[in-house]
């Protein structure tokens, strides 16, 4: 049994549910302020919601659009399209102003391997301004992401095909063909060491097929014929590449790169879809038996970002920097088994056996279900916890010895994870 932080908790944690009885959990959470999504005046939902100003720090003000599509996605799925169609359309207004970089690469006229020179994907959401600040823009997946929202948006009538549109997305396709995407050294999810990465690769392959039905609906784009050609050309390649690398995350010679299990792959299982049946199944068991901690899932194995004591170790200002280009100094400070437990994870398997459940009829797979969203459900804060009571926290981190929440509490992305689980589970319950 997975450490729960709530005692209130406690009576929601049942073997089986009635859909009321999930309905009441969620009235009841929302009472709680567990699922507030403050968003910008512009529809952009910051990554975190700093209650004080010592945490400012951490940088979770800014706007991520992984972070944002996500979020986006979840009220999407829980019936609030109209929040997706407007954080949606101002992330199209970014990379519309993000054109010239992208261009710039395309054309040959500025160099990829340089971060700063790619489209950004971390800004001031605000003012739709870049960050000053050195980041690791150099992230496919987060494109990916923006892209299979976008288009899934269209293809399911929420949004339509417009000029901006027209202007945009067919930038994503030439960019990725111009930096080779399926053999790229990216960030990835974690914006950490470069490396050929199965799910960046998958996320930008979700984005290539919900574009590519886009472009098979009438959309009135001109040289549509050309575009769809290089689509699939970009398919074939990603899916090659992943056929190559999964079920492992890199597998580059470089024993520094390598990388056998990684928890970013649970978002090819759901909400992208990239990666289905047997291999579905194999993936969330890998994270299940390897990750899996009391307090949460680890992102991989020997990752030091918020190990042991970290906030003892660095100066607030260093916590959260950019460590893409050397994670020596961070590394150091990890101890074996310490890594930090993240809570976006366990409602992203409790999703996956929730719709396998939904297909096989199968005990064994409800019971899956539950117990990923009874572990989702325990991460909730406690009552003493300084971010308040109810809270998703972005992971569980060893402090003198025990294990509390860790400065990025709390984190909108988990708390669209675990709503969405909700959702799922409602879905299954008698």
């Amino acid at each position: 049994m997975s450490s729960v932080q709530h005692p209130e908790m406690q009576q929601f944690l049942l073997p089986r549910y009635r859909i009321q009885q999930v309905r009441d959990l969620i009235s009841f959470l929302e009472e709680q302020g567990t699922f507030r999504f403050p968003t910008l005046q512009n529809g952009l939902f910051s990554a975190s919601v700093a209650i004080a100003e010592e945490f400012g720090y951490t940088g979770y003000h800014h706007v991520w659009v992984r972070d944002n599509v996500h979020i986006a996605h979840a009220h999407l799925v829980i019936g609030l399209p109209a929040v997706a169609a407007r954080t949606a359309q101002t992330l199209l207004g970014w990379f519309k102003q993000q054109e010239p970089r992208f261009t710039a690469i395309i054309n040959g006229k500025a160099d990829p391997q340089e971060p700063m020179l790619r489209p950004h994907i971390r800004f001031r959401g605000e003012a739709m301004e870049d960050s000053l600040e050195k980041w690791s823009h150099a992230q496919n997946d987060a494109l990916g992401y923006f892209l299979w929202l976008y288009c899934r948006l269209i293809n399911e009538g929420v949004l339509t095909w417009d000029d901006d549109a027209a202007q945009v997305l067919p930038l994503f396709p030439r960019y990725w063909q111009a930096i080779r995407f399926w053999e790229d050294a990216d960030s990835g999810h974690w914006e950490e060491t470069r490396k050929i990465e199965a799910s960046s690769i998958g996320v930008a392959v979700a984005g290539l097929r919900e574009f590519k039905q886009v472009l098979e609906s009438p959309s009135g784009l001109l040289n549509k014929q050309e575009l769809l050609s290089l689509v699939d050309v970009l398919l074939a390649k990603g899916d090659s590449a992943l056929q190559n690398i999964l079920p492992a995350e890199c597998v580059q010679p470089d024993p520094q790169l390598q990388r056998r299990y990684d928890s970013a792959l649970l978002f090819l299982i759901y909400p992208t879809r990239v990666i289905t049946g047997e291999l579905a199944d194999q993936i969330a068991r890998d994270v299940s038996e390897n990750l899996l901690g009391e307090f949460g899932i680890r992102r991989y194995l020997g990752d030091s970002y918020w190990c042991a004591d970290y906030k003892t170790a660095l100066a607030p200002e260093v916590r959260t920097a950019d460590f893409s280009d050397d994670l020596s100094a961070r590394d150091k400070l990890l101890r074996p088994g310490l890594e930090a437990q993240w809570c976006i994870f366990d409602p992203i398997i409790s999703i996956h056996y929730g719709l396998r459940y939904q297909q096989t009829r199968d005990p064994r797979d409800l019971e899956l279900q539950i117990q990923h969203i009874h572990r989702s459900l325990g991460q909730l804060t406690g009552p003493e916890c300084p971010f308040g009571p109810f809270k998703c926290p972005e992971s569980y981190y060893c402090e003198h010895g025990r294990y509390i929440p860790n400065d990025v509490t709390p984190l909108l992305w988990t708390q669209a994870n675990l709503r969405l689980a909700l959702h799922f589970l409602e879905a299954t319950a008698s």
